[in-house]
């Protein structure tokens, strides 16, 4: 049940936030090969097309509070007769003490034991015979659980998640049996996959010297195989409150009877005193660093490159997405062209970050190709960041990322689920639910000068770490 980000070797980048119907999505593609075949009426169905694309981009919501201090946000959408819940909690990785990582992912599979009302291991058998499915979610910043129903279930589905926040069977038996799975689930995806440490970001302990960033999302084994049932309950009793949590439905529902029902379901749960953050202040780096992982589970090096960015909430974090679409996002993009098709250097190249609230991490990397220096591979991409720095992009090669966005942005919300997912991650670390009607427009405003601007001020040489990351053979030549 991790988060994984995959972008090539199986990193994903993007927490895409523009929701459309797949009717409208339909209409948008007979529209756009109507206007390629008639080029001379173009002006005219393109301020139709981008008129109909608006409208299809907003996503409508209405949001409150309950008493206890929950934040509630619905979305109705009828276009199928399905619904979604999801509550999403303020508490990730980030917010564990030293010596008692890895609370946050044990809860995420940990809440799916029981309940004082629901048996012991029955929780997915009762969502698969109502018709339904559902998981979890952790990285360093939130942990989400969600569930997704024919349009019916509403009902079922809410009461669900409250008897998980209400009183969920957390004792000694549950956890020894979470704390094998989990080791498995480590062992399998982490510690046997390939270039597992940059996939899972365990080489963030070079990139942060003083933020919670620097530890393993799924923290460390040792820490839970210590820890007492004692220390597991206070975690939730910590963290886990109305007052912490924002509850989504999303889908096809009468919004009159589902509000009936969240009142009576949740408003109830106590509110509790919320623990204070204290924000950590990681330092700006200010000359190159370089260090060495080694891996078991693969046969070519890679070379990365490490840079801490800023909040995903910020314009910056939006401008240096786009630069690294530029950068590697199709075969045509800039590194993949040169390192991969036109130098043989690389089997693969990658640029991309990952989105957090406090600060982000942005990647830039290859795989090596037998025989190639890891530092003639560094000179090559340095090149291309020096353009970036020094050059504007051209007007066609702008256009190009901004339509690549847009149908990232389509593909990845036309699900209830995915806009149910923005929608509480907007409100909870970003403060802006309506964030979700925005993002296209802030892409669309990024200009060539910002770019330059931006690939210029973080992506210098005394901002990066390198991370030389090597088969585990190498380590026992260099012995």
């Amino acid at each position: 049940m991790f988060i994984i980000f995959e972008k090539k070797i199986n990193i994903a980048i993007f927490y895409v936030t523009m929701p459309v119907t797949l009717r409208q999505i339909k209409l948008k593609l007979l529209l756009t090969k109507y206007l390629s075949m008639k080029k001379r009426i173009l002006t005219l169905f393109t301020v139709f097309l981008v008129a109909i694309s608006s409208t299809a981009q907003k996503v409508e919501f209405e949001e409150y509070d309950l008493s206890n201090g929950m934040h509630v946000i619905l979305h109705q959408d009828d276009s199928a007769p399905v619904i979604t819940v999801e509550v999403m909690y303020h508490v990730g990785a980030k917010d564990e003490e030293k010596g008692k990582t890895g609370m946050a992912h044990f809860y995420e599979h940990l809440l799916f034991t029981g309940t004082k009302n629901i048996p012991r291991d029955k929780w997915s058998e009762i969502q698969s015979s109502r018709g339904g499915s559902g998981n979890a979610s952790t990285d360093w910043d939130r942990t989400n659980y969600y569930q997704t129903y024919p349009s019916n279930e509403l009902k079922l589905a809410l009461w669900m998640e409250s008897e998980r926040l209400l009183h969920p069977i957390i004792d000694q038996k549950a956890i020894d049996t979470q704390n094998e799975v989990i080791k498995e689930e480590i062992k399998l995806r982490m510690d046997k996959a390939p270039y597992g440490k940059v996939i899972y970001g365990n080489v963030y302990q070079h990139i942060f010297d003083d933020h919670n960033y620097s530890r393993p999302m799924v923290g460390y084994i040792e820490d839970l195989d210590a820890a007492k049932l004692e220390e597991f309950q206070d975690f939730y009793n910590k963290w886990y409150m109305p007052n912490n949590a924002v509850l989504v439905v999303a889908g096809d529902f009468n919004k009159k009877e589902a509000k009936t029902w969240i009142s009576d379901y949740f408003s109830t749960i106590p509110k509790r005193e919320a623990p204070k953050r204290i924000k950590i202040i990681e330092k700006e780096r200010t000359s190159e660093k370089r260090v060495t992982e080694f891996d078991p589970n693969i046969q070519l090096p890679l070379i990365g490159m490490g840079y801490k960015t800023p909040s995903f909430k910020e314009r910056d974090a939006k401008v240096l997405d786009v630069i690294s679409t530029i950068l590697s996002d199709g075969k045509s993009s800039i590194l993949y062209k040169k390192l991969v098709d036109d130098k043989k250097m690389a089997l693969q190249a990658f640029s991309f970050s990952r989105p957090l609230e406090d600060y982000s991490v942005y990647l830039i990397g290859a795989i090596l190709a037998q025989g190639t220096s890891a530092d003639d591979l560094i000179k090559e991409v340095d090149e291309e960041i020096l353009k970036l720095q020094t050059e504007l992009i051209s007007d066609e090669d702008l256009q190009k990322v901004r339509n690549k966005f847009e149908n990232q942005f389509v593909a990845a919300n036309s699900s209830i689920r995915g806009i149910a997912t923005t929608l509480a991650r907007n409100y909870l670390l970003a403060g802006d639910t309506n964030r979700i009607n925005k993002e296209l427009e802030i892409i669309n405003s990024i200009t060539k000068e910002e770019i330059r601007e931006v690939a210029k001020k973080y992506l210098t040489k005394d901002r990066r770490v390198i991370i030389d990351y090597l088969p585990e053979s190498q380590k026992k030549e260099s012995n």
